[in-house]
């Protein structure tokens, strides 16, 4: 054989080397997890020291990063109910500018305007659909959070009954359980 070309010998020990370093990882691993060996001029003791030193290194950065992912996620749900209320706060003033157009919808409907009921039904029905609802119907119980009394007259039973609402004068509108405007109603009692 010549020189230059390798025997079948030196072709199989080239093809053991990637076994045996497959073993030498394994020993490897295990240095990890052993005692660190000092560094020349360095004692075991000071070896302990930044080992420890860099464990708290590393478990204030375990905080800081907890610390401030949970800042962030406080932040996002904040934001994202920020702008749920001002939408829902935008759509409340459409509403409200709307009312408008109900009153006179009701107005006509009350001097008998005809084809205006089908109007009103649908408006009334597209704005429910978003949140609006009606306040104000007669034989309710009184509730100053909902009605405006603007009359009153007495009660025909012995004052014992509670406030109750006998006739609306102009009705009452909420939107997503906040008022937009309360019922002005004639109460009796």
């Amino acid at each position: 054989m010549s020189a230059s070309s390798p025997d079948v010998s030196e072709l199989e020990a080239v093809s053991d080397e990637p076994e045996a370093s497959v073993a030498d990882s394994g020993e490897a691993a295990e240095s990890l997890t052993a005692e660190p060996e000092p560094v020349e001029g360095q004692t075991a003791g000071d070896a302990e020291l930044d080992l420890a030193a860099a464990i708290a290194e590393r478990d204030a950065y375990l905080e800081d990063l907890q610390r401030v992912t949970a800042e962030f996620t406080n932040f996002r749900r904040q934001t994202m109910k920020r702008n749920t209320e001002l939408v829902a706060q935008a759509a409340s003033r459409l509403a409200r500018e709307l009312l408008v157009v109900l009153d006179a919808c009701e107005a006509a409907v009350s001097q008998g305007v005809e084809g205006i009921e089908a109007l009103q039904s649908q408006l009334l029905g597209v704005l429910s659909a978003e949140g609006l609802t009606v306040l104000g119907t007669v034989d309710e119980p009184f509730d100053p959070g909902f009605h405006e009394a603007v009359m009153s007259e007495e009660s025909t039973g012995d004052g014992q009954d509670a406030p109750t609402v006998v006739e609306v004068l102009r009705t009452g509108y909420a939107w997503n359980g906040r008022v937009l405007r309360p019922a002005m109603v004639k109460v009796r009692g």
